[in-house]
């Protein structure tokens, strides 16, 4: 089995390896990364394949969670933390396990069984039952996505449905939704908060500032310097290109090819 472990403490990185090889020398770590960016470079070529992650949180440049913004990540991972308020989030990605530091050779025989359990009881078909493809079945299984927001209008509180609404942006600190009827109102989330919460057959984030509705798309034209320019169903002041690295993802999304 080929890992890698994605941690900033130099001290905890090492203890993590010595806990793997003691648990199975045959283990073969393939990289150490301490960054988002080192991270999310490695990971997004195809040409890098391996079983299982080992991440941190905090590392030294922000939230290991943007890498999952920056690349699409199907390996399983085994999260390695010193904070608990992050388990939520954690597990709505391929998440094995959540486990808090110091971590033990104890916490870590867990996880790994638990692991190799996954594997061989999620599947008895043959070519699922290795490491490889554990994540494509891991992929597949039934996320519960968000499909309401409670927003306040003045004094009252109004229910939308994810399919009333068009579009979501962002606007310095500020996140607000745009119905599909053309109204914005103002809610209490962030973007990347949002990202995790809506179904990724249904929404897009095209860039920083911006997760667009797939049925809220009327036409998408190509822009400057290899970019794309979306196109509501509705007018909008708003002008939504998709960032260059994610158009590739983008097309995909938008063909149903994910």
């Amino acid at each position: 089995m080929k890992v890698i472990i994605i941690e900033d403490e130099v001290l905890a990185a090492e203890k993590l390896e010595r806990l793997i090889n003691k648990y199975d020398s045959k283990i073969e770590i393939i990289e150490r990364f301490d960054s988002v960016s080192e991270s999310s470079i490695w990971l997004g070529n195809p040409d890098n394949k391996i079983d299982l992650i080992f991440l941190d949180i905090h590392l030294v440049d922000g939230l290991s969670f943007e890498i999952f913004n920056r690349v699409q990540v199907q390996t399983p991972i085994i999260f390695t933390t010193a904070y608990n308020e992050y388990a939520l989030n954690a597990f709505k990605l391929n998440s094995i396990d959540y486990l808090l530091k110091p971590v033990s050779f104890d916490d870590l025989f867990t996880s790994m069984k638990k692991l190799e359990n996954m594997r061989a009881s999620l599947s008895s078909e043959p070519n699922l039952r290795s490491f490889e493809n554990l994540s494509q079945v891991l992929s597949k299984i039934q996320k519960n996505y968000k499909t309401r927001f409670m927003i306040k209008v003045g004094e009252k509180l109004r229910s939308f449905t994810c399919n009333e609404i068009d579009l979501f942006y962002s606007e310095g600190r500020d996140v607000f939704i745009l119905l599909k009827e053309g109204k914005h109102y103002i809610i209490d989330y962030k973007m990347e908060e949002l990202q995790e919460l809506l179904n990724p057959d249904e929404f897009f984030r095209i860039g920083r500032s911006f997760i667009v509705n797939i049925n809220a798309i009327s036409r998408v034209n190509i822009h400057s310097n290899s970019r794309l320019k979306v196109k509501l169903n509705q007018e909008t002041d708003k002008e939504l290109i998709v960032s260059r690295e994610k158009v590739n993802d983008f097309k995909d999304w938008f063909s149903g090819n994910q």
